[in-house]
């Protein structure tokens, strides 16, 4: 798989921003998560701790920018839902067609 240059650039220039949006998602998670006082606080406790340790592994949360990983990277992201296909507009249309191709490979 031959990455672009462009689509390279482009994608350590988005990562960060994915990475934030995703974050402040989970942070609204835990948010209701931690409201919820239809359960005992020491309960709300441990699945947060859960949560998170699930959480903080996930490509949403962390990251090694890789060249040659940036499309398995970037369909990990798509299904552990920190991105749209929406968000790849602006890539070329072969690494949006790669991403397609691995994310219907990994389903």
């Amino acid at each position: 798989m031959d990455i672009r240059k462009q689509d390279w650039k482009l994608f350590r220039e988005k990562v960060p921003e994915w990475q934030e949006l995703y974050m402040e998602k989970l942070l609204k998670q835990y948010i209701a998560l931690l409201s919820d006082e239809s359960s005992y606080a020491s309960k709300r406790f441990w699945k947060l701790d859960e949560k998170i340790k699930k959480d903080k592994r996930t490509p949403g949360v962390q990251l090694q920018l890789d060249k040659s990983e940036m499309e398995i990277d970037t369909a990990h992201l798509i299904m552990d839902g920190a991105i749209t296909l929406d968000d790849l507009s602006d890539f070329s249309k072969e690494f949006q067609d790669t991403v397609n191709s691995l994310i219907e490979r990994f389903n």
